[in-house]
């Protein structure tokens, strides 16, 4: 068989499986649509910082790989999502890291998604699948399950939530289930 043979068997191998997994109604199969197409932002930056704040109070800085902006400036479309919080005083007060999340400018709201981690300066996390940081409220909530760790031995878990960003006022919206240590005094 010959070099020539060879490419005209291969290519003909191609284009049968091609013609194979055509739409034999030559329409597309349906497909999932994601909520960002890079190609039809109005602007793309990588390596963007923006400073959260709330009534003139910086809450947070928000770090972003990659940032997609639509509707005038209004959505942003964030990968690699990196968000240090601060406390009144202005210290660090935990960190919260997401795959991916969108900025609504005008709400002053993220939502941030995939593999969301909170991780406070004391050791309290928190995990869930989704989660809103409201800037203007200062709280953070979910509607989905999550993971709440707190040093020593303490894990709640559940289906949403609510609490501030520093974590101590967390209130479980369903399905609670928590594991504490208890100290049992013995006679």
């Amino acid at each position: 068989m010959t070099a020539r043979h060879s490419f005209v068997v291969a290519l003909s191998a191609i284009v049968a499986l091609a013609a194979a997994c055509a739409d034999p109604s030559g329409t597309a199969p349906r497909t999932a649509v994601d909520s960002v197409i890079p190609d039809s932002a109005e602007q793309v930056f990588w390596g963007l910082t923006i400073q959260l704040t709330g009534n003139g109070v910086s809450k947070g800085k928000l770090l972003s790989d990659t940032l997609y902006m639509y509707e005038g400036g209004e959505r942003m479309e964030l990968r690699r999502v990196n968000v240090t919080f601060f406390d009144s005083l202005g210290a660090e007060d935990g960190i919260m890291t997401a795959r991916e999340g969108t900025y609504n400018k005008r709400l002053n709201r993220l939502e941030a998604r995939g593999d969301v981690v909170i991780l406070r300066e004391d050791g309290t996390q928190l995990e869930t699948p989704r989660l809103v940081y409201d800037e203007l409220r200062n709280q953070i909530f979910s509607d989905t399950t999550f993971t709440f760790n707190e040093p020593p031995k303490r894990q709640l878990t559940g289906i949403g939530f609510e609490s501030d960003p520093q974590l101590s006022q967390f209130r479980v919206l369903r399905n609670f289930k928590g594991v504490a240590p208890v100290k049992v005094e013995t006679p």
